[in-house]
């Protein structure tokens, strides 16, 4: 890598058919369209990458991206881990409506350095699309160029090149921060996973951990274009051939993180979000970060702050950016930053805003303070004890003060979603199930599994809304919707099972109990 640009990721934007793939593969020489359907099509389906090598002997990562409007959520995925962009607009249409959401999108994720390419001259007057992106995107360097004749696609790169180097790198900040974009297995190597590399660095024999099972992993190699390298430093894409764990046990949207990292799985968020037109308050949104998404409502806090209350739980850092997406009809209402990426629920208050207020501004909390505003607990000792003079009336059930173990217990079911751990998982930790069973907060799936009680709840939802869309649910089907093993699947439908939420039919599919493919109904 040229010490002239830092290590960088560039993602490409705009609408479908306005050569965003032909670009990429006219700067380095290499098709991103891997899947067959895509080039029959001729159209981005899922995301692609490429080395993009620069004029003055540095390297870029690139991410190709699809342009459809029903692909933008794949669109959002790759653009949540790049540094800058390349937007994609053709002289002979000018922009168009996902060139407009792909920008917000951007905006969203607060990436603003970037070049728009004018494509297509050789087919139309480039001058009033020129105009146009200048007007989209004032002070952002605008190359013409056609990829069919090659003109001009030399001044795209010079015109990145010169971006980038005003880009600050993203190297070393952190621990290692890798969100899995694309998971597959390699005879004789094993389990490989690919991603942007968000923070830190990885290197070959390092130790990590797999969120949110937090199953521990070690490095076996490490690649970064197609090259195998001993380190990778943030702002490049990587691939990492990991040894401790299964194909079947890495899913799209998982994270590669230090054992120092504070990463844990939530359903509950605290933001700051910019939103165009009318606030969604309590309407099930899309809420997209890394290379997951989830469904949820949002609830107003005051002023820009919402809690995000969600289905599936997301890995998020203070400090990371998010999208939001309306659900019906789909389209990009804004986005913004976390501010309590472990939030626990409430509403709105003066103590709440004033902590989010303190956390906006970077401040470091203490327990009370970052409970201000949220359900009470009493002040205890190391061993978890309350403290003399701290102690508040107990509330009963769910409500009831627990120890420090089996805070702690609860915290990591919590973590494991919809991965519910064994007993012998679990090890001396299992000691505080009982605790949480009697306060309402863990439940048994399966033999001898154990979930919080939220993440049942979730996927309880979840279920029932796949089968009111679809008429019935398979094991298999639950299981690719999770991104979890066949075994958690299982365990799981057979807990609704039990609860009498659902019913199982003799092809093994599930159906609502009560409902009209219910065979018992009256």
């Amino acid at each position: 890598m040229s010490a002239a640009v830092n290590p960088l990721t560039v993602g490409t934007a705009g609408h479908v058919d306005h050569g965003k793939s032909a670009l990429v593969s006219a700067l380095t020489g290499a098709g991103t369209d891997r899947l067959p359907e895509e080039r029959a099509r001729g159209m981005t389906i899922t995301l692609g990458y490429a080395a993009l090598p620069l004029p003055g002997g540095g390297v870029l990562s690139m991410i190709d991206v699809p342009g459809h409007e029903r692909l933008v959520r794949v669109m959002v995925s790759g653009a949540s881990g790049i540094d800058m962009f390349l937007l994609v607009i053709a002289a002979d249409d000018g922009v168009m409506p996902q060139t407009v959401e792909h920008l917000r999108v951007l905006r969203a994720l607060e990436i603003g350095s970037g070049v728009v390419a004018v494509t297509k001259s050789d087919l139309a007057d480039p001058a009033p699309t020129v105009r146009e992106a200048g007007a989209l995107l004032p002070g952002t360097p605008i190359a013409v160029c056609s990829t069919r004749t090659m003109e001009g696609v030399a001044d795209v790169a010079a015109a990145l090149e010169r971006v980038a180097g005003g880009v600050r790198s993203r190297a070393g900040d952190r621990s290692c921060v890798l969100h899995v974009d694309r998971v597959f297995s390699i005879r004789g190597a094993g389990t490989v996973v690919t991603g942007t590399l968000w923070s830190g660095s990885v290197a070959r024999g390092e130790r990590l951990q797999l969120l949110p099972s937090g199953r521990a992993v070690r490095v076996r190699g490490v690649q970064v274009h197609d090259s195998a390298v001993e380190r990778a430093a943030a702002g490049q894409r990587v691939a990492v051939n990991l040894t401790g764990v299964r194909r079947e046990e890495v899913a799209r949207g998982d994270v590669l993180a230090s054992h120092d990292s504070t990463l844990r799985a939530a359903h509950i968020l605290d933001a700051a979000l910019e939103l165009d037109g009318p606030r969604p308050q309590r309407e099930r949104v899309q809420v997209h970060h890394g290379t997951r998404e989830s469904a949820g409502r949002l609830v107003l806090l005051g002023d820009d702050c919402w809690q995000m209350r969600l289905e599936r739980p997301l890995l998020a850092a203070a400090g990371d950016r998010l999208v939001v997406r309306s659900i019906s009809p789909p389209d990009t209402i804004g986005g913004g930053v976390v501010l309590d990426p472990h939030a626990r629920r409430h509403g709105p208050s003066a103590g709440v805003l004033e902590r989010l207020g303190r956390m906006r501004r970077g401040e470091q909390l203490t327990e009370l303070q970052a409970g201000e505003g949220q359900r009470p607990r009493a002040a205890t000792s190391s061993a978890g004890r309350p403290v003399a003079g701290t102690a508040r009336p107990e509330p009963q059930g769910r409500d009831a003060p627990l120890s420090a173990g089996a805070l702690a217990l609860e915290e990591r079911l919590r973590g494991a979603g919809a991965r519910p751990p064994s007993e012998a998982e679990l090890g001396d930790a299992a000691a505080h199930l009982p605790e949480l069973r009697a306060a309402g907060r863990a439940v048994r799936v399966g033999r001898s599994m154990y979930a919080h009680v939220d993440a049942v709840e979730q996927v309880g939802a979840r279920v029932r809304e796949l089968i009111v869309a679809g008429g019935s649910i398979t094991l298999a089907e639950l299981r690719d919707e999770l991104g979890v093993s066949r075994r958690h699947a299982q365990a799981l439908l057979e807990h609704l099972d039990a609860a009498r939420v659902t019913l199982r039919l003799a092809d093994d599919s599930r159906v609502l109990r009560g409902s009209r493919a219910d065979p018992g109904a009256p």
